[in-house]
């Protein structure tokens, strides 16, 4: 088995996408997840041009050395814990988490991520949390404190404080405001 990971795969139809462009090249795969293609076997050189040829044309890219693959692989668990798991626990503890998926001490994980992205790990995930929040507020279908125990916050009073400390805004604002605006989760 031969594994490639790819940027900026951030949801289950990139997932579709990249699954696509395989299937178009007829290249043969086990799995894809985000950032991660196991492939049956090394594809051969025109087959990996014209992989991230097309991977480029979908706003996508390959990854080529390990502590950039490593990041991506973070950002991706990051982002599929937060925006495509029901809920999180407030008992979840990043540190462990991510330690049990990619096998690697979490104060190596956070100083590379740091050198790589030029902001803590931590503050990543509150990013992702705030975009997460503010997409729920938008569908304006949970009260703030379901909200609140969804992403694993204590309480809604603290979820409200880091949201404004990141927005400027209270969620109430957010919720009334005319820009709510968000950030694409690729570019946080």
């Amino acid at each position: 088995m031969h594994q490639i990971f790819v940027k900026n795969m951030v949801c289950p139809r990139c997932i579709t996408a990249v699954e696509s462009i395989l299937n178009t090249l007829q290249i043969d795969y086990k799995e894809v997840r985000l950032g991660e293609v196991d492939l049956d076997q090394k594809l051969s050189l025109s087959q990996y041009e014209e992989f991230s040829d097309q991977l480029k044309g979908d706003g996508f890219e390959l990854i080529y050395d390990r502590k950039t693959s490593l990041v991506e692989r973070t950002k991706s668990l990051v982002i599929d814990k937060i925006h495509h798991h029901s809920s999180l626990s407030v008992e979840l503890i990043w540190a462990d988490y991510l330690n049990k998926h990619l096998h690697l001490d979490y104060k190596y994980l956070s100083s590379l991520f740091s050198s790589q992205e030029n902001m803590t790990l931590e503050h990543y995930i509150i990013l992702q949390k705030i975009e997460r929040i503010k997409e729920l507020l938008i569908y304006d279908e949970l009260t703030l404190t379901q909200i609140a125990d969804q992403l694993g916050y204590s309480s809604s009073a603290y979820l409200s404080n880091q949201f404004k400390q990141q927005t400027g805004l209270t969620p109430t604002a957010f919720k009334k405001s005319q820009d709510r605006s968000r950030i694409s989760l690729d570019q946080i």
